[in-house]
């Protein structure tokens, strides 16, 4: 049991906690689900880029899935090798694509014949060949959040079936580029398995498609998305997920590499965060704590629901109220209509589910330090991330006050 009082007396709040131990066992079900067959899984490294973090998955044998340069050099700091490190991302700079040849990393992710051309360029700029994947748009609805899917012909990722084509005989006529694997990423927070199964389908058939014509890759990569539990979701299981996958691949010598980034950390992290006061605006009563959407913004950018435990001495009936921080933003709350108990000043709430997407999609917004971040492994606390203060918050603006 996590002792949220404790961890808020010595950290004080709002502050981030992410419970490795169940980090490491998430991450462990998805290996086992895939020892059937050679595989890699590869740390989203979006969902929670703290350096901690990722070197936790690298300890356990993790790549790394990264979408910006920077979180690249972040995978490299962490510990993760090269040769399990992938760059994707829909918007590359000729910067970033010169840097990842250069770390020599396992591959590039290409996600358009127009960034295939750039690469190509820079590679032979570089005296070098570069391995490239190519993300395939399979065409599915991943029956997910519309701002969370990313596999159908409307979505800005990947390239469907007969550019991928096109795109691999360029590559493989190339003396600067080295087509290596296929990618397919349909969407994230995915609960349904018959679109999973679907993508991969048609993405091996292309695999066969292209060794008919000589073409062999070595990697087929399904992306990540494997959904998990916020409220009463029915998720899909490991061994189901990776059957769905293996399940397509019949005849084909391939090693599969997976992107689990939610999955593996959603779950196994907390927000904690400070009653500040109650309010009462008519019939509406409003809980305001010290944590906001800056810290925190899924339910104000997706409506997404966590759960909320409140740790109070109060013994009162639950009844409504709107969890709210103190962003000037009428978009600033965690919960609408929350079942909660009246609360006290210094109470605390914790927020569940937090350890995906929550604090690397923090902002400074109202002038507001982001949060703390405390790791715990083997029931021991340590800070992995120092609160930011006003002087971080202005530190690349001071020396440009004119006088």
């Amino acid at each position: 049991m996590i002792n949220f009082k404790e961890l808020a007396s010595t950290y004080k709040t709002p502050l981030y906690i992410y419970d490795l131990d169940y980090m490491t066992k998430q991450y462990e079900e998805l290996k086992e689900a895939f020892k059937g067959r050679k595989s890699i899984l590869a740390y989203a490294v979006k969902s929670n880029s703290n350096l901690s973090v990722v070197k936790h998955f690298a300890q356990l044998g993790s790549g790394a899935d990264c979408v910006s340069i920077g979180e690249v050099r972040r995978a490299f700091l962490a510990g993760v090798p090269s040769y399990k490190i992938i760059f994707s991302g829909v918007g590359k700079s000729d910067d970033e694509i010169r840097e990842a040849i250069e770390r020599d990393i396992l591959y590039i992710n290409v996600e358009s014949e127009a960034e295939l051309g750039r690469v190509e360029l820079i590679a032979k700029e570089l005296g070098a060949k570069c391995r490239i994947s190519v993300r395939v748009n399979p065409n599915i609805d991943p029956l997910t959040h519309p701002y969370i899917s990313t596999g159908l012909h409307d979505n800005k990722f990947g390239v469907e079936i007969d550019a991928a084509k096109r795109m691999y005989i360029k590559a493989n006529n190339s003396e600067h580029l080295d087509p290596v694997g296929i990618h397919f990423h349909i969407g994230s927070q995915l609960t349904e398995l018959k679109p999973i199964y679907e993508s991969a389908e048609i993405v091996a058939d292309l695999v066969r498609s292209l060794s008919n014509i000589k073409i062999e890759l070595k990697f087929f990569d399904v992306g990540g998305g494997l959904g998990v539990k916020y409220k009463d979701e029915v998720t899909i299981k490991p061994y189901d997920y990776a059957q769905a996958v293996l399940g397509a691949l019949r005849g084909l010598d391939l090693t599969v590499i997976c992107e689990p980034g939610r999955f593996l950390t959603a779950n196994g992290g907390y927000f904690l965060t400070k009653v500040l006061y109650e309010k009462q605006n008519g019939t509406k009563r409003f809980v305001v704590v010290d944590g906001a959407m800056n810290d925190l913004i899924r339910p104000s950018l997706y409506k997404a629901y966590h759960k909320i435990e409140a740790i109070t001495n109060s013994k009162t009936a639950n009844s409504e109220a709107d969890v709210v921080g103190p962003v000037c933003e009428s978009g600033d709350f965690f919960a609408k209509n929350y079942m909660l108990p009246t609360l006290e000043h210094n109470d605390l709430l914790v927020i569940h589910s937090a350890g995906a997407y929550g604090f690397g999609m923090g902002s400074n917004y109202n002038t507001r330090g982001r949060s703390a971040e405390v790791a715990i492994k083997d029931g021991k606390a340590r800070i992995i991330r120092k609160r930011e203060e006003f002087e971080d918050l202005i530190a690349l603006e001071k020396e440009f006050l004119e006088n």
